[in-house]
């Protein structure tokens, strides 16, 4: 289908689209509430029920029985490896080359550090202006860190990358799919154009890794990084996960060494040895619950094609533009979203001069995406639990709250702390 036919269906047609959806199934392993259409898991996912089962077995019977011997009894202490090895088969690595560790912010210091220890006559850290402020916080401060005169170079144009690259970067730090507009890049040409220049690659996977199909072996990536609570579904504050790629894993060291990133973390040398492998980029001892609700969270892949759940997701997202496109043009909405599906994640963002009021108006009425400043009304597509319905009766709400002014009511013009 194109996006003129998606505009003239009606909601017969796309109740028959759900009909016939070989993913439908799925929904009912998520604890979605009934009449929310959540088009926000691209912030946090929806708890499935096995995390509930997981959760509590590991809180019952492995700490409240099992007690310290759950270490090596339940498996505690191989948690990061195994959910690593899970989010491996997502985002096309080996299994021995992911780790589920820390937080995506904690990681990046990791891998940043260990690229810039790799190419230490090297000074230059290429990115764009518009990536996640957090990776250009940490870019920032490790750069501040290094004390011999680093520099953060920032593009404002996807298209500036190429030529952002010389002899003096050492790395070059994108995320894969924008936070704000969803703009996926070319993640093997630009990979290959920072290697033809002696520079490497950090991957950032927020909005990747469980949306679309990633392959960081094809694309010869050096490092990686990505969360756990968004399209992974591991719950608020989910450990992330970081990849090194295997011809690097034996050089590259971080400056995080913590126990169990040790060779023998149970010989209590005093002094450090980092471990072989993915494991020398562990730090400390891993939150067990959290761990534990991510990797029953992961299960869930097992029986997803990622082609059919990319295939699926384009299908939502067009569905979704050519809506609002017919339905709410007139009232101001801009698509900032790449409008080639090819180059677009799992998310359709539309600009509006009253962004924030019109999307607290829509969670009002159960509709729940988000509010990107400046001006975003972002909304994301998980083809896991999203209906076509869903994003159909989206749009349809979302005209309804632009066409009647009810975005004008001044309680949705009052900022929240957390939006």
């Amino acid at each position: 289908m194109t996006t003129t036919n998606f505009a003239g269906l009606a909601r017969a047609d796309v109740e028959a689209l759900d009909a016939n959806d070989p993913l439908r199934g799925l929904r009912d392993a998520f604890h979605v509430p009934d009449g929310l259409l959540y088009l926000d898991g691209n912030s946090l996912g929806p708890m499935a029920h096995r995390v509930r089962e997981r959760v509590r077995k590991a809180v019952e019977q492995e700490w409240a029985d099992g007690l310290i011997g759950s270490w090596n009894d339940a498996g505690w202490v191989d948690l990061p490896r195994r959910v690593g090895a899970k989010i491996a088969r997502l985002v096309g690595a080996p299994p021995e080359s992911v780790v589920a560790t820390d937080s995506t912010s904690v990681n990046l210091f990791k891998v940043l550090a260990a690229a810039l220890q790799l190419s230490p006559e090297r000074r230059v850290i290429v990115s764009e202006r518009s990536n996640f402020p957090t990776d250009l916080y940490m870019a920032e401060g490790i750069a501040s860190l290094a004390g011999r005169g680093h520099e953060l170079r920032l593009v404002d144009d996807p298209a500036e990358i190429p030529a952002a690259l010389d002899e003096r970067v050492a790395v070059l730090m994108l995320t894969h799919v924008s936070y704000r507009t969803g703009l996926i890049h070319d993640m093997a040409d630009l990979t290959r154009r920072a290697h033809d220049c002696g520079a490497l690659t950090i991957w950032d996977l927020a909005h990747s890794a469980g949306a679309l199909p990633v392959d960081l072996e094809g694309a010869d990536a050096d490092f990686a990084i990505g969360c756990g609570y968004k399209y992974l579904n591991g719950g608020p504050g989910a450990p992330a996960f970081l990849y090194v790629a295997p011809g690097l894993q034996a050089r590259a060291t971080q400056p995080l060494s913590g126990w169990f990133g040790h060779a023998a973390p149970f010989a209590f040398d005093s002094g450090y040895r980092p471990a072989d492998g993915i494991d020398r980029f562990l730090t400390g001892t891993p939150g067990v619950i959290s761990m534990s609700a991510l990797d029953a969270a992961l299960d869930i892949f097992d029986a997803v094609d990622m082609a059919a759940l990319r295939t699926k997701s384009v299908a939502l997202c067009e569905l979704f533009l050519a809506q609002v496109e017919a339905r709410c043009g007139e009232f101001g909405v801009s698509l900032v979203s790449p409008r080639d599906a090819d180059r677009r994640g799992s998310q359709v963002s539309f600009a509006h001069p009253n962004a924030y009021a019109v999307m607290q108006a829509l969670i009002a009425r159960r509709v729940v995406g988000d509010f990107r400043a400046p001006d975003i009304l972002r909304f994301g597509f998980t083809p896991l639990y999203t209906r076509y319905t869903d994003a159909f009766d989206a749009a349809a709400v979302m005209h309804e709250v632009l066409a009647s002014g009810e975005w004008e009511r001044p309680e949705f013009n009052v900022r929240r702390a957390v939006t």
